[in-house]
C-alpha cells in the first residue's frame, strides 16, 4: 500500500513536471516557478490521466513488494545473527546449569552405548531426530557428551569407534549422518563447536531453524519430527501438515 501511494502521489505527479520541462524552455511559463509545478502536479490527478495513474500504482505496487520483499529477508537474517551471537556468547556450564528445555537437548553419546558398553547405531537415531526436530521448530543446541542429569561423560568412546579419531572425525561423522538422513542442503544449519570440560571433550550442535520441512529419511519412509517442551517427538501426518501450514505459511 505504501509502494501504490508513493507511486500515485509522488512518483507520478514529478513524472509530469520533469516530462513538461523535457520538451518546453523555462521562459514559456507564464507564472512563477513554484505555481507551475503545482499546477503540473495537480494534473496528474485529473481523470483524463486515470489510465496513467493506474500504471504508476503499479509501478509503485512492485517497488514497495520488492522493499516488502528485501526488508523481510534483511529482518530474517539479522534475527539469525543475533541468534548465533547469543548462542555463542554462552558457556557449556550455563547450558548445563539450565537443563534441557525446548531449545537444549543433551545426549550422553551419538555411538557408543555407555548402559551396555558397546557400540550402538540406534543412538544415532536420536540424535538425526533430535536435530530435525530443532530445524522444523526455531533451532537449538544438542549437546553430545552430557548426559540426562547433567554430567559431562565426554567422547572418547566415541572417538574410539571411528575410522578418523578426535574431533575432526566426530565431526565428519556428523556432518554424514545429517547429509545422508536429512538432506545436504541441511548442512550449513548446523555448526558444530568442541567444549573440554574437566578433561573431556563435549561436541555443541548450534542448529538454525529450516526454511522448509525437514523429514528424517528412515529406510523406506521419511518422518517428521518437532520439538515441544523439553522433548523431541514425531507427528503423524494430520499433525505434521497442521504444522507445516502454521510455520511455513507461504509454502
Amino acid at each position: 500500500m505504501i509502494g501504490i501511494l508513493a507511486g500515485v502521489i509522488l512518483l507520478h505527479p514529478l513524472t509530469m513536471v520533469i516530462y513538461w520541462f523535457e520538451f518546453h524552455p523555462v521562459e514559456s511559463i507564464d507564472s512563477t516557478l513554484w505555481e507551475f509545478v503545482i499546477s503540473r502536479m495537480a494534473m496528474s490527478f485529473s481523470g483524463k490521466m486515470f489510465a496513467m495513474t493506474g500504471i504508476f500504482a503499479l509501478l509503485g505496487s512492485g517497488l514497495g513488494l520488492a522493499f516488502g520483499l528485501y526488508h523481510r529477508a534483511l529482518t530474517g537474517r539479522n534475527r539469525l545473527v543475533n541468534f548465533l551471537a547469543d548462542e555463542l556468547a554462552r558457556d557449556l556450564p550455563s547450558f548445563i546449569e539450565g537443563g534441557e528445555t525446548e531449545s537444549v537437548e543433551f545426549k550422553a553419546s551419538a555411538r557408543w552405548d555407555h548402559r551396555q558398553a558397546k557400540l550402538n547405531k540406534a543412538l544415532e537415531d536420536a540424535v538425526i531426530k533430535t536435530a530435525a526436530g530443532f530445524m522444523n521448530n526455531r533451532g537449538g543446541t544438542l549437546l553430545i557428551g552430557v548426559d540426562d542429569s547433567g554430567a559431562v561423560i565426554g567422547l572418547k568412546y566415541d572417538y574410539a569407534t571411528l575410522k578418523k579419531k578426535g574431533r575432526d572425525g566426530f565431526q565428519q561423522y556428523m556432518m554424514d549422518i545429517i547429509s545422508t538422513r536429512i538432506g545436504t542442503d541441511m548442512c550449513p544449519l548446523v555448526h558444530i563447536i568442541f567444549h573440554e570440560f574437566e578433561g573431556k571433550d563435549v561436541c555443541r550442535l548450534l542448529i538454525e531453524g529450516s526454511p522448509r520441512p525437514v523429514y528424517v529419511n528412515d529406510k523406506t519412509t521419511q518422518r517428521y519430527f518437532l520439538r515441544t517442551g523439553n522433548t523431541t517427538r514425531e507427528l503423524d501426518v494430520h499433525e505434521a501438515l497442521g504444522h507445516v501450514k502454521q510455520r511455513w505459511p507461504e509454502l
